[in-house]
């Protein structure tokens, strides 16, 4: 990351029970395999709980959004029937993390969505989801061990000149999936800008021009990857360009309103 500023990343938070010490109770999780490589790459990595009426000052406190993996999307919001093989949802989590992306993508934010996250984003616009990947041989190519990316790499190929090409820096890219559902129908306003061997869409992005940025591989799997530098970069360049040209803000509206939770 160039200059001196550090960005701050809101990380969208996991809201599941969990284990620690004495305790077993629901807890607002985030892995460190996310929190780590935003700090190494000079982001200030901040936890965003998961919050069904969400203030949109969160969105002043940050400067760049970061939708990591996890939970399968409730196929209701994206106005579909749930199949049997669609596991454990988080109805909140969805509707907190659309509204928060749609927030900060129309403040010019940038956000980086990983694996479940790549999907939220092409639900937030629109998009629907294969809810369970499958083969002819009833394997699921894109999530053959569970619980582990060994095994489950392959490459992506990413097309020329696009953010994610850009953002990865080879526009042929070994990537470690852990996957058994992928966008079906593409959202609104984005475009396609990777896939796999099979023809699995790897990654979108904004259509316009925007730094919003969804792959379906983790990159925190793989300590040489450039995702998250270039996350935090966009970010830094934001969070410059605001530094040197504040704008005052416009009445008093932005401290009470909310985020519109519905799906």
């Amino acid at each position: 990351m160039t200059g001196i500023v550090r960005p701050v990343i809101g990380i969208c938070a996991v809201r599941e029970r969990a284990r620690w010490s004495f305790w077993n109770q629901e807890a607002h999780l985030v892995a460190d395999s996310y929190v780590a490589p935003v700090q190494r790459a000079g982001g200030l990595a901040v936890l965003l709980a998961v919050d069904t009426a969400a203030p949109l000052e969160l969105l002043d406190r940050i400067d760049g959004l970061l939708l990591i993996g996890g939970a399968d999307i409730d196929p209701g919001a994206y106005g579909a029937a749930r199949d049997p093989a669609t596991e454990a949802t988080y109805p909140d989590r969805d509707r907190f993390e659309i509204a928060l992306s749609v927030a900060a993508l129309d403040r010019g934010l940038p956000l980086l969505g990983i694996c479940r996250g790549m999907q939220l984003l092409n639900v937030a616009f629109g998009g629907t989801l294969v809810q369970d990947l499958v083969a002819a041989d009833g394997s699921h190519p894109h999530r053959r061990v569970r619980g582990t990316f060994d095994g489950n790499d392959h490459t992506v190929t990413l097309e020329a000149g696009s953010l994610a090409a850009r953002a990865v820096g080879e526009e042929a890219h070994l990537a470690h999936c852990h996957h058994h559902q992928a966008v079906l129908e593409l959202g609104s306003g984005l475009a396609v800008s990777g896939r796999a061997e099979d023809g699995v869409i790897e990654a979108i992005e904004l259509a316009d021009g925007r730094w919003g940025l969804g792959v379906q591989w983790h990159p925190e799997a793989n300590d040489k990857s450039r995702l998250f530098a270039a996350l935090c970069d966009a970010a830094a360049d934001r969070l410059s360009h605001r530094i040197s040209n504040p704008v005052r803000p416009s009445g008093s509206s932005s401290r009470t309103s909310t985020l519109s939770t519905s799906a």
